[in-house]
């Protein structure tokens, strides 16, 4: 390959490399190790390998893709498209292929490992006030002596029986109430939405009595995965959950990335409020689907999201979120009709809440967690951890309640790394390494043994060990540094150094085999030097901002805390504490929230008071800004080493004694002295 060959960049995998130009995608797609699906051998028949290229500039990857990236269509696609239909923007990866510098996004069904999203509903008792229910009434005949419409009496009706006061009634409503009044025998089921205060909006009516359930949706929307929750609106239950990733990804695999696409691609930010509503409505009808349901009974949504997903949701240029000061348009909740945010395959006079941002790099989700675990209700110091892609970070107690945002980036989700994959069936989750023999032993998604477990081959057969997700590779980390393979800098020993000859040469450094995939026909699966530094990058500014926070609060402990997220339910605390993603605390006093931002979003979803007490509750947080704080910058830097460069952990050295090793200079292997990368 030369520096001349075409860069091509897969999202959301972030594989990339340079092919020779008239390369098929599908081809480079093999050769980078991209998970894409195909069955027809490259024939153009079966469609599983789906593409979608980018177009513009994509400051992230340092890229211009140009419109000319890729072959124009073929006479298979175009048969393909008469025949089947393909959807806009899409391409055939056998047959499109690279002529220049190309960012391609490859889409979940055209995965051959879909990701499995990791946002399950969490237990939760939640008091019961929605604001959309179900009311039986009986409204009074025409009378020619006493002349009213049939809505006039309807709203009296109401107001006598229930004492709801009638507001606005949607055109297509009003359009069918006499039939449904007559059909009824004057007696008719309203669904009714009422804020916590003012008038109601009759959003539909059945003659007669109409046993429902109604449905209403709890949506998180991320930076990578975006997840909802079905929830009966009469007793709470959760029906059904789903979850698609961000189709935005392949604009940018950060927020910021997503800002600077927007500001240097005209209609950019356009495009992604396009793609990511588009992706809702599949999302609500899957949810649907799941629970077997009919979608058009899902009457109204409820939304969490940071501060950027917030304006490309609303359909807002998030341009000024990219600069000092971070404005946000509104930092007010809003209700609107879910028609608006591009929801058409629900109820169409469906409503739709979205919660208040705290300020411009704390969103919604902030919020929701903040109604979720509500620290700002407890006496000891909580220090709740929301772990994604953008990190939320909460500190307080009854007496004040602090928040920040802090970048780590994709590689929690297992992008940026070598083996690196999103969470599907295959991907290594949980690994073990014995510090005496050094051998590894791990398990993957999909298969309940570990990998020396007897019929561990035959159970992993149909998957096959594929890659490592976000909870593995932190994991690995993590016990690298245990067992003495990786020393406090972050820098990865020989095999000499180490005692293992799975500490393999890798370039100028060193790298750890945790798989060989030689004997099952599936990849090598190594831990390298650039994986480690990928962690420490994110590691450090979670650390960062949640230092930041106590410094603001004037303490050096915490109390206890909550690890919320996807993460919050699938890393142990004892291994983020060997990171040094956590300030050092109890172990018993690391707790695991699951993914509190849609707990929050069911509250609110489920409670019209607690939607009155997070907008009330938001303008009493502090909010931190990492973006311009110097400490910020101190904190990073000391927080590179693991655990940490000057912050004692003492908790962590009663059960994790770390081994003192240092592998700055050469063991003796003929590698002399060894650079080290910056940190």
């Amino acid at each position: 390959m030369t520096e001349k060959d075409p860069l091509v960049i897969f999202t959301p995998s972030g594989r990339r490399g340079r092919v020779p130009r008239g390369t098929p995608v599908l081809t480079a797609a093999r050769q980078l190790g991209v998970d894409l699906d195909s069955v027809c051998g490259g024939r153009g028949i079966c469609s599983k390998c789906q593409v979608t290229p980018g177009v513009g500039e994509f400051p992230k990857h340092g890229v211009t893709v140009s419109e000319g990236a890729l072959s124009p269509w073929n006479a298979v696609e175009a048969r393909y498209d008469e025949k089947r239909g393909l959807a806009s923007g899409r391409r055939l990866g056998c047959q499109a292929q690279i002529l220049s510098d190309v960012v391609i996004d490859v889409p979940p069904e055209s995965q051959v490992h879909r990701q499995v999203v990791r946002k399950a509903a969490a237990e939760r008792v939640i008091e019961m006030d929605p604001a959309t229910r179900l009311l039986l009434i009986e409204v009074a005949e025409p009378d020619m002596h006493e002349p009213s419409g049939d809505l006039q009496r309807l709203a009296k009706a109401l107001a006598e029986s229930w004492q709801v006061t009638l507001g606005e009634v949607p055109l297509p409503v009003l359009a069918k109430l006499q039939t449904v009044l007559r059909a009824g025998n004057w007696q008719v089921t309203c669904a009714l939405h009422q804020p916590d205060d003012g008038p109601a909006r009759l959003l539909d009516l059945w003659p007669g009595y109409e046993e429902g359930p109604l449905y209403g949706l709890a949506i998180d929307l991320g930076s990578t995965t975006m997840a909802a929750h079905l929830c009966d609106l009469a007793s709470g239950a959760v029906i059904a959950s789903a979850g698609l990733m961000n189709p935005q990804i392949r604009f940018g695999e950060d927020l910021m990335s997503r800002v600077s696409y927007a500001m240097m691609n005209p209609g950019g930010a356009a495009e992604m409020t396009a793609a990511v509503r588009a992706a809702l409505d599949r999302l609500a009808l899957e949810t649907a689907g799941e629970a077997k349901i009919d979608a058009g009974r899902i009457v109204e949504t409820v939304f969490v999201c940071n501060p950027v997903m917030h304006h490309l949701l609303l359909g807002i240029d998030p341009m000024e979120l990219g600069q000092a000061p971070f404005a946000l348009a509104t930092s007010d909740a809003l209700s609107l009709a879910a028609r608006e945010l591009g929801l058409t395959e629900i109820h169409p006079e469906a409503r739709a809440y979205v919660l208040p941002c705290i300020a411009g790099h704390v969103g919604a989700d902030a919020a929701a967690v903040a109604l979720a675990e509500a620290p700002g209700k407890r006496d000891d110091l909580t220090l709740v951890i929301d772990v994604g892609t953008n990190a939320e970070i909460l500190l307080g107690n009854r007496n004040r309640v602090l928040a920040c945002s802090s970048p780590t980036g994709p590689a929690f989700e297992g992008a940026q790394i070598s083996s690196g994959q999103r969470a599907a069936p295959g991907a290594i989750e949980r690994i073990e390494i014995d510090p005496e023999s050094k051998e590894p032993r791990f398990r993957v998604i999909g298969c309940d043994l570990w990998s020396d477990d007897p019929g561990f081959s035959a159970a992993t057969a149909v998957t096959g060990i594929t890659g490592i997700c976000g909870s593995g590779i932190i994991e690995a980390v993590a016990e690298m540094r245990m067992a003495g393979l990786l020393d406090a800098s972050g820098l990865i020993g020989s095999a000499e150094q180490t005692g293992t000859p799975r500490a393999e040469p890798d370039g100028r450094t060193h790298a750890y085999l945790v798989h060989d995939g030689t004997p099952d026909g599936g990849p090598r699966i190594t831990v390298t030097q650039g994986d480690i530094r990928a962690i420490q990058l994110a590691k450090s500014a979670l650390y960062a901002g949640a230092r930041l926070l106590m410094d603001e609060m004037g303490v050096d402990q915490v109390d206890r805390v909550v690890l919320a997220g996807a993460f919050g339910a699938h890393i142990s605390p004892k291994h983020a504490m060997v990171l040094g993603m956590i300030p050092d605390v109890p172990l018993e006093a690391v707790t695991s929230a699951g993914n509190a931002a849609g707990t929050g979003a069911r509250i609110a979803l489920l409670n019209r008071a607690a939607r009155r007490e997070i907008e009330t509750e938001v303008r009493k947080i502090t909010k931190v800004e990492t973006a311009i704080e110097p400490r910020f910058q101190e904190h990073f830097v000391a927080a590179n080493a693991l655990p940490h460069a000057t912050d004692p952990f003492p908790n962590l050295a009663k059960i994790a004694p770390l081994p003192q090793v240092s592998f700055n200079s050469g063991g003796g292997d003929g590698g002399g002295r060894r650079r080290r990368r910056r940190v």
